[in-house]
């Protein structure tokens, strides 16, 4: 996995950003997601660079808003930037966000490879986020959003989402 750790000096300004929902997955931050690339306090402004998780999210305008509201109720102007490359990959997300993803009921993403295989393949290795099972179909390649696919379990019938592996 990359790491998409960065160092924020400021531990209020971490606090603040840790706040920030995405607003398509509300259990996860813009921390857990990985797309905040860079923070940088220059002259009392946080400049912020912000990665999309793809070129078209709609999410990014609503996550950069809530960025800067955070970071202005705790004191700061904000300097958004959006960075594109390199492009944001589901490498980015954190241990804690896979771990709230699946208790949320979005299965985490697997490596490339898996994904393939079950994307493609029909290969039976998506777990179940219910039940545990990887006796699991997929029903369209597109889920709740377009970087989710939709899941259904033949053990326990409950449908969910798999968010696919974005490189």
């Amino acid at each position: 996995m990359v790491s998409a750790q960065i160092h924020i000096a400021s531990k209020e300004i971490l606090t603040a950003l840790e706040s920030v929902s995405d607003p398509e997955i509300p259990v996860l931050t813009v921390m857990d997601l990985g797309v905040v690339r860079r923070v940088e306090v220059v002259d009392g402004l946080v400049e912020v660079d912000l990665t999309p998780t793809y070129s078209g999210c709609p999410a990014m305008d609503t996550m950069a808003a809530d960025i800067t509201t955070a970071l202005n109720k705790i004191g700061y102007e904000v300097k958004m930037k959006l960075v594109m490359s390199p492009a944001w990959t589901t490498d980015w997300i954190s241990q804690e966000g896979r771990r709230k993803l699946e208790e949320y009921g979005v299965a985490a993403p697997m490596s490339e490879e898996l994904d393939l295989q079950a994307l493609m393949g029909g290969k039976r290795i998506v777990k179940c986020t219910h039940c545990q099972s990887v006796n699991t179909k997929m029903i369209s390649q597109f889920g709740s959003t377009a970087c989710k696919a939709l899941f259904q379990c033949e053990d326990c019938l409950e449908p969910f989402d798999y968010f696919k592996c974005l490189k």
